[in-house]
Order: C-alpha cells, then structure tokens, then sequence
C-alpha cells in the first residue's frame, strides 16, 4: 500500500502549538517520518503562520520559534500550487484553500478538528478525520 497523503488543517496546527499534549501535538511531532505525507500549498502555510502569530501571547513560543517550526513543515512536506478553484464548496472559503490542496495532492485525509465543516468531501474520495483518528488509522495510537 502507498503512504498516506493529508493535509492538516490549521486548527490542528495551532492546536499542537498551544499544547504538547495530545493527538494534534504527537501528529506535528511526527511530520518527516515515513508513516504518512504531509501537503503544503502556499496560501495554507500564509495561514498557519498568520493564526499562529496572532495567538503568540497565548502559546509558549516565540515568533523565532513559530518560524523555525513552519521551516521544518515546509521542508518535510510535499508542495503543491493549486491550479483548479471549485469555490465556493464549502462554507468557507478557508476550507475550499484546504480541499483543493488535498484534491490536488491525491489525499486521503484532511486532518481537522472540525469535520462538519467538510461535509461532502466523500465525492472526491477524501475523509475529514480528527489527529486522534488519523493516528489510529496509521497505528501510531490505539
């Protein structure tokens, strides 16, 4: 079987930076490793880095430690441009940035902590799956 494809929404981004605690952190700790893919376009990292500034005074990193951490997302991910809009699909158009990457990317996975913001996205045979969810799928947790 081929390695996973996903994309990881930016609330799990954030969510790993704001705890070492939990699935989104083990999932953000494990970018690099051979059990799946991440997908990276330039519009998605544009907003991990936005969100993640903004909440600074909430999170124990600096903008310093922000950057270094976005560096490595990049470097170990799988860059894409997106050529193709079928906007409006979703409610926001945040998500539509994130299921044309996974479309493009031939993902299997949008990884999120909101999957009811991505209803429908069966017909292009991806599923909205929270990090605990994904990581059991991979075997990582039970």
């Amino acid at each position: 079987m081929s390695i996973y494809q996903i994309v990881i929404d930016t609330n799990v981004f954030v969510s790993a930076l704001k705890s070492n605690q939990g699935a989104s952190y083990k999932l953000l700790m494990m970018l690099g490793t051979s059990q799946f893919e991440t997908n990276v376009s330039i519009p998605l990292v544009l907003e991990y880095e936005e969100v993640a500034k903004r909440l600074i005074d909430q999170i124990a990193l600096t903008e310093n430690d922000v950057d270094s951490i976005i560096d490595y997302v990049c470097k170990v991910s799988n860059h894409h441009e997106i050529f193709f809009l079928w906007r409006p699909f979703l409610k926001d158009p945040d998500d539509d940035m994130v299921l044309e990457l996974a479309v493009t990317a031939k993902c299997q996975f949008i990884v999120t902590h909101n999957q009811k913001d991505f209803l429908r996205i069966d017909q292009f045979g991806i599923k909205a799956v929270s990090p605990k969810e994904f990581l059991q799928e991979i075997g990582a947790i039970s």
